[in-house]
């Protein structure tokens, strides 16, 4: 009987998903499955406060049998939080979910230098800092190269309009990475859950 109702609130986590943050702040019945996945949700925001305080609080409404489960959980999300990629690794082999992919974990790496978390101190803020108005200065000298040498095959532009457009450039290829790379980043969320879904519904 015990087993048949770790199930029921573990697996609960499959139909809780798609309901709103607020929705999920005043479950009451699977209380510790909401607390989780509000937990997670924080830490894809990378507010590794916020996700800890939930998987606490999920913790606490859990049962004992579905502590070590949750426990898994935070460790995987919490990694993610702060932006450690070979604990995320780690942490979702242990959960027993598919781990990021060497793509996904090497921009983790990349977020974690450009904006490391509170617990990282001044130095390494600055440092984030640094990096990404280098990398503004090198992607806008990038657009206005490609506009120049578009315009010179084409007869020439003044310096204005080459730098109007080289700032368009830019921002079409931003948004585009931008709108491509949150699809991708929601299609390995929902495929983790799935897999989260099937292997709590399974013992």
């Amino acid at each position: 009987m015990i087993r048949v109702e770790q199930r029921g609130q573990l697996a609960a986590m499959a139909q809780l998903e798609s309901r709103s943050d607020e929705e999920l702040e005043a479950e009451t019945k699977y209380r510790a499955a909401a607390q989780a996945i509000l937990g997670a949700r924080a830490a894809e925001r990378y507010d590794a406060k916020a996700a800890r305080a939930h998987f606490q609080r999920a913790l606490a409404a859990a049962r004992p049998q579905e502590r070590m489960q949750l426990r898994r959980m935070a460790d995987a999300s919490l990694a993610l939080a702060e932006r450690r990629a070979d604990d995320l690794k780690r942490a979702t082999e242990r959960l027993g979910v598919e781990a990021p992919t060497k793509g996904q974990l090497r921009g983790l790496r990349i977020m974690g230098l450009i904006a490391p978390p509170a617990s990282a101190g001044l130095w390494a803020r600055i440092r984030g800092i640094l990096i990404v108005l280098a990398a503004i200065v090198i992607v806008l000298a990038a657009g206005f190269g490609i506009v120049s040498l578009i315009a010179l095959a084409a007869g020439g532009l003044s310096l204005d309009l080459r730098i109007f457009w080289g700032l368009a450039l830019v921002v079409v290829a931003v948004a585009v990475l931008a709108i491509v790379g949150r699809r991708r980043q929601k299609r390995a969320q929902a495929q983790r859950a799935q897999q989260l879904a099937q292997r709590t519904g399974t013992g």
